[in-house]
C-alpha cells in the first residue's frame, strides 16, 4: 500500500509539472498561475497563503522561478527524489518543442499562422497574471489592511517599472520589511493607547 500511495504522489507530481511545462507560454512569471491551480487547487498540496510566499521566497533568489517552484513543490511532497521528477518533466515539453522547432525554424519564423497563434495566446495570459494579482491584492489588504497594502503595491512598481530595480532586490527589501511589520504595528498600537488614555 505504501508502495503504491508513493506511485500515485510521483505520477501526480509529473501530471502537475507537465501541464505546466505544456500550457506555459512567455516566460516564468506567466506560468504561476498555472503552478498555483495545480499546487492550491487541484492537488492541494499548500494553502493559498503559503503559494504566495513560497512565489516570494522564490523570487528573492537567483535562477528560473519556474525550475525553483518546481524542484521546491517536488521537494516538499518526496524529497529530493520529488524535486528531480518535477524539474525533469516541467522542463522537458520545452526541451522538446525547442529541438523540434530549431529543425523548421526558417520556415516558421516568417509563418503568419505561427504570429496568430502567438499574438492570440497574449491576452489569455495577461487575463491569468491579472486574476492572480487580483487575488494576492486581495491578500495584501487583509493582512496589512488597505492603506498600508496601497502604499507598498505603489511603492513596490515605482521600484520595478521607474527605478527599475532589480526584481530579486525589491522582494528581499520587501521581506526583510515584512518580518518587521507585525512587531512594529504592535508597538506603534501600544504607544498610542497611553497617549490616548492621558487625553480622556
Amino acid at each position: 500500500m505504501e508502495s503504491l500511495g508513493s506511485f500515485s504522489a510521483y505520477r501526480d507530481i509529473a501530471a502537475a509539472m507537465l501541464r505546466t511545462g505544456l500550457f506555459g507560454f512567455g516566460g516564468g512569471p506567466s506560468v504561476m498561475p498555472l503552478f498555483r491551480h495545480e499546487a492550491v487547487n487541484r492537488y492541494r498540496w499548500v494553502t493559498d497563503e503559503e503559494f504566495a510566499e513560497i512565489l516570494a521566497f522564490a523570487n528573492a533568489l537567483p535562477g528560473p522561478i519556474a525550475t525553483k517552484m518546481a524542484g521546491y513543490l517536488g521537494y516538499r511532497l518526496k524529497g529530493i527524489g520529488g524535486a528531480v521528477v518535477a524539474i525533469t518533466v516541467h522542463i522537458f515539453p520545452t526541451c522538446a518543442a525547442m529541438i523540434a522547432l530549431m529543425v523548421v525554424l526558417n520556415e516558421l519564423k516568417d509563418n503568419n499562422v505561427v504570429s496568430g497563434m502567438i499574438r492570440a495566446v497574449t491576452p489569455v495570459v495577461t487575463a491569468m497574471l491579472a486574476a492572480m494579482a487580483y487575488e494576492f491584492l486581495h491578500k495584501t489588504k487583509k493582512g496589512l489592511g488597505i492603506v498600508p497594502g496601497s502604499l507598498f503595491c505603489m511603492a513596490a512598481l515605482l521600484m520595478l517599472t521607474v527605478l527599475n530595480w532589480n526584481a530579486g532586490m525589491v522582494v528581499a527589501l520587501f521581506l526583510v520589511y515584512g518580518a518587521a511589520h507585525f512587531p512594529l504595528v504592535a508597538a506603534f498600537r501600544r504607544r498610542r493607547k497611553p497617549d490616548k488614555e492621558e487625553s480622556s
